[in-house]
């Protein structure tokens, strides 16, 4: 696929192609700055009649993805930009243990034990067993199950 004109999917003339490096393809483009950026390959689909490489992305997101400078593609970052990286290895609240307030790992049921409010776990299980609560009007809001004995 080297020297392919490479065609976004908004049909700009990118650039061409310099190489294929592994799963990404290196696309120059610019006429008096030349700039190099990685394409993965899952975006782009060659023509070999017609010497071209179409992309299934807009110029703008490839000319705003990392550079390729000296032959070095930062590949972690290429794919964060491009959507395809994987999860982090660790959660975010890995730690020594402390559950901080601003801690992300606080739970809805810990906020609503915290306020004072049922959690909604136990009022569920609650009205499963048949402890129904009155509703806005005094009746029941679900009622008893009148297929079931007392």
């Amino acid at each position: 696929m080297d020297g392919y004109e490479v065609i976004t999917s908004d049909d700009h003339k990118l650039g061409h192609v310099v190489r294929v490096d592994g799963d990404l393809l290196i696309v120059e483009h610019g006429h008096l700055r030349k700039t190099r950026h990685a394409v993965p390959l899952a975006f782009a689909h060659a023509d070999a009649d017609a010497r071209t490489v179409r992309l299934t992305l807009s110029r703008e997101i490839v000319e705003d993805s990392p550079r390729v400078e000296d032959e070095d593609v930062d590949r972690r970052a290429v794919a964060e930009h491009y959507g395809l990286a994987s999860g982090d290895d660790a959660p975010e609240t890995k730690g020594y243990g402390d559950l901080l307030p601003d801690d992300p790992a606080w739970g809805a049921e810990y906020e609503e034990e915290r306020s004072g409010i049922e959690p909604a776990a136990e009022r569920r299980a609650r009205i499963r067993e048949g402890e129904s609560e009155p509703g806005p009007h005094g009746r029941p809001i679900i009622p008893p199950d009148p297929h079931q004995g007392p």
